[in-house]
């Protein structure tokens, strides 16, 4: 039978003392024990040493528990029909998330969903801790927190149901899902990139030089430039609350926050993509000196899109983004673009822009010279500069520091029955140019980030 290892503790305590206090009254009186004395001294001397046995047996039990180096049973998971993996116990879903379990996780039943950790997380924020699903505790210590009700007050979510939510979060994001995508394994990554604003002779490549040398010629070295790229692993942070009615009825609540959290957290991301400040967030393409911007033409009416404009912003694309940039517009500007043609009236003309359905395009986006239309919320509107954009996301870095983190805070809002659910990715980002390139011929600057200026 188990014993409460700190109840076996303070009984070794009492009986030393009832011991000690018989020995201490003797010696004070300068006198030898009584017959009386000495049996109940044996007595406590005979049930101390079964109590330091006990002790002794239950706290190798438990570091054979908590010890994470200790052999488990056969690892094992199922799948579904529908890709869902199935584990049988405790220990196998923390396996699946890369955590070190113990020994008694394997006794453990796993998780079933992320609501069912919730309405644990959620019992016991409301009991104070009292009412503690032994689960919880296994997978605080294995990340790493503290075996108890967190000081903080949050408790960690099983990474494998964190995972799905990211993995969503870049399905949904219409800007940052395109971006080149780098891990960072601290806070502060540094990178050195090669310093290059022209493709002139002497410039490529921050400096590299080639020559064709013909026979007993002299060459000058040398030195290609380098500059510093620099990325904080800056908090972004989703909350969410939810009732004690919402958590019963697991399914629903878990079908809300797979649709809702990864939506707010890639419509934050694509902002900072977007236009963000790079001050404790990604620098947004738009903010950076890498976007070149075309200037309107001469005449041209305010809060209106031209033929001209778009002919422009391709032709001031890098050459070699092309393949990979997409259109990102103001849904607001669509009526401007159906109308937009190439050629004269008096000729054959074409439609510069394919909506979806018409003129043979099937895909989902509208097309112009064969470049998806994207629609995005983050475009400014119709006439200011950024509500149309020709980018190639492919030359944004997006460097994400470790997988998704999921808390929530153990105080509960006893008047509204409300708990508080967080969502955390750590990540930073900006491009990969510094400023546009001067092409080897010519001198119009190319960029894989163009806008249109203002029309006002």
């Amino acid at each position: 039978m188990r014993h409460n290892i700190n109840a076996l503790r303070q009984k070794k305590i009492d009986l030393r003392h009832s011991c000690n206090s018989i020995l201490d009254r003797a010696q004070a009186e300068a006198r030898g024990l009584t017959a009386a004395e000495k049996k109940s001294v044996a007595d406590w001397r005979s049930q101390m040493e079964d109590v330091e046995s006990e002790l002794a047996e239950e706290e190798g039990n438990l570091m054979r528990e908590t010890d994470r180096n200790a052999p488990l049973a056969h690892h094992q998971a199922r799948e579904t029909k529908n890709g869902r993996r199935v584990h049988a116990k405790l220990s196998d879903q923390m396996i699946a998330s890369g955590l070190t379990p113990t020994t008694k996780s394997d006794s453990l039943a796993p998780f079933a969903d992320l609501a069912e950790q919730m309405r644990a997380i959620f019992n016991a924020g409301r009991s104070n801790g009292a009412n503690m699903d032994p689960r919880l505790l296994e997978i605080q210590g294995a990340l790493g927190g503290n075996e108890s009700v967190p000081a903080e007050g949050g408790f960690l979510v099983i990474p494998e149901f964190a995972q799905g939510l990211v993995k969503r979060t870049y399905d949904v994001a219409l800007i940052s899902n395109r971006c080149f995508k780098m891990p960072m394994t601290s806070s502060r990554l540094i990178m050195h990139a090669v310093d290059e604003d022209s493709r002139k002779d002497g410039s490529r490549w921050g400096g590299l030089q080639s020559f064709w040398l013909s026979e007993a010629a002299t060459y000058q070295p040398t030195k290609p430039k380098f500059r510093e790229m620099q990325f904080i692993a800056n908090k972004l942070i989703a909350l969410s609350y939810a009732t004690e009615e919402q958590l019963a009825d697991g399914p629903a609540w878990a079908a809300y926050v797979n649709e809702t959290v990864p939506q707010e957290l890639a419509f934050q991301i694509d902002t900072a993509v977007y236009n963000g400040s790079g001050a404790g967030a990604p620098l947004g393409f738009m903010n950076s000196g890498a976007v070149v911007v075309v200037p309107k033409t001469a005449g041209q009416a305010a809060a209106t899109i031209s033929s001209a404009n778009i002919i422009q912003m391709w032709s001031q694309m890098w050459s070699r983004s092309r393949l990979n940039a997409v259109w990102f517009i103001n849904q607001d500007i669509e009526p401007q673009l159906l109308p937009l043609t190439l050629g004269s009236p008096s000729l054959a003309q074409i439609l510069l822009y394919s909506a979806p359905g018409l003129n043979g395009n099937s895909g989902a986006y509208g097309k112009m010279f064969g470049r998806d239309v994207i629609p995005v919320e983050q475009a400014s509107t119709l006439g200011t500069q950024g509500d149309i954009v020709l980018a190639d996301m492919t030359q944004y870095l997006l460097a994400q520091r470790g997988e998704a983190r999921a808390d929530t805070s153990i105080h509960v809002a006893f008047l509204t029955g409300e708990q508080a659910f967080r969502f955390m990715l750590r990540l930073d980002g900006q491009p990969t140019w510094k400023k546009p390139l001067t092409p080897y011929q010519g001198t119009t600057l190319k960029s894989p980030f163009v806008t249109l200026a203002t029309r006002s």
